[in-house]
């Protein structure tokens, strides 16, 4: 359904479309074939992601999903058993969402690997709408973002990775996230979308630590150089940033290494039974020196 007004002289003005015509054609001034185009990306995504799911994936997150669907203890700490005795080698964000949907529907194949599919799914819009955005309205912006969420569909270790319960799938969508925000506050000159991009870092952090923070100096070299703004208030923004991202990642490590230990699981990877020697050792000098897993 569409709108339409006339002017003082009788000639109709431009259509405005409904909600859903525009969920599903997009606005009036896009090219017609834009939207249409990318819901069958999308489309394309959901079957590479979700077509024949079978087994447990990888068995080591796939204990911790189902002791977290028997032990809310277990859920929040990523342990690896219902008992609580020790908990895996990461953060336990990715598996809170995958646990969830277990908790939900039951733990198997589908409730545990079909929201890994979505958030993949997810995060194939997201660059496209990325993409877009960062063009000013046109065939060109529409047709690189067509190629852009192409390409994100169809990369094979993003087909694997969505297809599998590691937390990369998680890592991936937040960062994503993180990386529309930071456009957005490139674009509109706002200090809000930025703050957001830090946040949605620091929740990658809980999934798979310092990996999160491999795109923060692209962010903010980014921002320096591009944002609106004396160079007082870009730094000052930063800043802002920075702490957003400090709480957002270390709000469950502090939890956890503040509590009592004989009353938690072990922190599986660490050496002193800390959050703090999982990021700095195991999962922080340990991948640069060969001596984590995964």
């Amino acid at each position: 359904m569409t709108t339409i007004t006339e002017t003082r002289s009788g000639h109709r003005a431009a259509t405005t479309r409904s909600l859903p015509a525009r969920v599903f054609l997009g606005a009036e001034q896009d090219p017609r074939w834009s939207r249409p185009a990318l819901w069958a990306v999308l489309a394309v995504a959901f079957v590479l992601y979700a077509w024949a799911l079978s087994g447990n994936a990888n068995e080591y997150y796939a204990a911790a999903i189902l002791s977290g669907t028997q032990s809310w203890k277990a859920f929040f700490f990523g342990a690896i058993d219902a008992g609580s005795y020790i908990t895996v080698d990461k953060p336990p964000l990715a598996l809170w969402v995958m646990g969830l949907s277990a908790r939900i529907f039951g733990y198997g194949t589908w409730s545990m690997l079909l929201p890994q599919a979505l958030a993949g799914v997810a995060a194939v819009g997201l660059v496209h709408s990325a993409v877009r955005r960062a063009f000013s309205r046109g065939p060109a912006g529409h047709v690189a973002a067509l190629i852009a969420g192409v390409v994100m569909t169809l990369t094979p270790i993003t087909v694997a990775i969505n297809r599998d319960n590691n937390p990369d799938t998680v890592l991936v969508l937040l960062l994503v996230l993180a990386a529309w925000f930071c456009l957005e506050s490139l674009r509109t000159g706002r200090l809000r979308p930025l703050l957001l991009a830090a946040f949605f870092v620091g929740l990658g952090f809980n999934a798979k630590m310092l990996q999160a923070y491999l795109v923060v100096p692209a962010f903010a070299l980014a921002y320096l150089a591009c944002a609106r703004g004396t160079w007082p208030r870009r730094v000052g923004h930063l800043l802002a940033a920075g702490a957003v991202l400090v709480v957002s990642s270390a709000w469950w490590m502090v939890i956890t290494d503040l509590w009592p230990k004989d009353s938690r699981p072990y922190i599986g990877g660490s050496t002193d039974n800390t959050v703090w020697d999982l990021v700095i050792g195991y999962n922080g000098l340990g991948r640069i020196f060969g001596q984590g897993r995964g």
